[in-house]
């Protein structure tokens, strides 16, 4: 994939890839979990993708369409042990990392270690947990151990939280700080489900509700994990990367000063960081062992809005992150696609727009 000029070959979009086996597994594991969930295909993908990914989702809709279901789902389409915490006001970190407990009889502590120990974490209406217990899952979130009595106990693997929120109440609820926003590789904001959804969903359910079957196992979806690191990223896809996020930190250096007043806090390197991994689950899910721009399109507002901080005159004018993200994807040129066409098959390259 070395660079080329631009005028080399067409620009126009060529069809994805021959799909090899990573590709067959992760699609045969989202047309399973489709047999039970109805409509929601970009949360069950995104879910799949931080999975893949080794990241972390944050699930943000009201209740009653499906979010708890859909995690537990792929939970067992992909082979993995599941772990539901709903978050109460009243829950403590040893709740769910675990704790010692003192044995009398033998005078000694046992540990006790905690729901967290999974492969799935479903962390269901994070917001409703007070901050002790959300910096608690930092360390799980961040660094996949726990430390109890002064030992560190590592976490399974794969192991990945998916979390949800309801966006709709504000009694009970303690927003997540931006520290433990940064830490999701992404945020996807969920809605209701179209009419022709609404009834697949009662007739599927009426009766006897499906079940999916699993098709994957830890071992096979670390070898995915692997393979997805292994999904080439150019030099100008990089740097594609790279200015997505420093506009939202310097957007007067894009030709965007007037964000200047909207933005307050610009994404962090997490957002650099998670959006080429999630790019490259991406490509491999599409068939493809190279990311290209769309890619990274695709992705970008769910790996960088929620890590951003608007100033109050921005939310007054009604300003959101997600416009934020379209407007810089909208200015900041992506790098062009050149496709070759070579006797040993087509593969691609890429031309700057600067």
């Amino acid at each position: 994939m070395a660079e080329t000029s631009p005028g080399n070959g067409s620009s126009a979009p060529k069809p994805e890839s021959t799909p090899g086996e990573p590709t067959r597994l992760l699609r045969a594991a989202l047309h399973e979990v489709s047999t039970v969930i109805v409509g929601q295909e970009r949360m069950v993908e995104r879910s799949l993708i931080s999975l893949v990914a080794r990241g972390h989702c944050l699930i943000e809709g009201v209740p009653g369409i499906a979010k708890t279901l859909a995690v537990s789902t792929l939970a067992k389409v992909t082979g993995g042990s599941f772990s539901r915490l709903q978050f109460t006001p009243d829950l403590v970190p040893s709740d769910i990392v675990g704790t010692r407990i003192y044995h009398p009889s033998t005078e000694s502590f046992d540990v006790e270690l905690g729901p967290v120990f999974t492969n799935f974490v479903l962390a269901d209406e994070i917001n409703r947990a007070p901050a002790k217990v959300q910096s608690a899952l930092l360390e799980v979130m961040a660094e996949r151990q726990v430390s109890i009595g002064g030992t560190t106990y590592p976490l399974p693997s794969p192991f990945i939280v998916i979390a949800t929120q309801n966006p709709v109440e504000s009694e009970g609820v303690y927003p997540l700080p931006e520290a433990q926003r940064d830490r999701f590789l992404m945020k996807v904001d969920v809605h209701h489900p179209q009419a022709h959804e609404e009834m697949e969903i009662l007739r599927r359910m009426s009766g006897e509700p499906p079940t999916a079957h699993q098709v994957l196992d830890p071992v096979t979806l670390g070898e995915l994990q692997a393979d997805a690191e292994r999904v080439h990223v150019h030099q100008l896809i990089a740097d594609y990367v790279v200015r997505l996020v420093m506009a939202t930190r310097e957007p007067e250096n894009h030709q965007m000063p007037d964000l200047r007043q909207a933005l307050e806090v610009g994404a962090s390197p997490r957002a650099t960081l998670g959006l080429v991994a999630a790019a490259r689950a991406l490509a491999l899910l599409r068939g493809r062992d190279y990311v290209l721009p769309d890619d990274v399109r695709v992705l970008a507002r769910d790996v960088i809005a929620h890590r951003l901080v608007l100033t109050f005159d921005a939310l007054a004018d009604g300003i959101t992150p997600d416009k934020v993200v379209d407007r810089i994807l909208s200015t900041v040129p992506a790098p062009r696609v050149i496709w070759d066409e070579p006797p040993t098959g087509e593969t691609a390259s890429f031309a700057s727009h600067r």
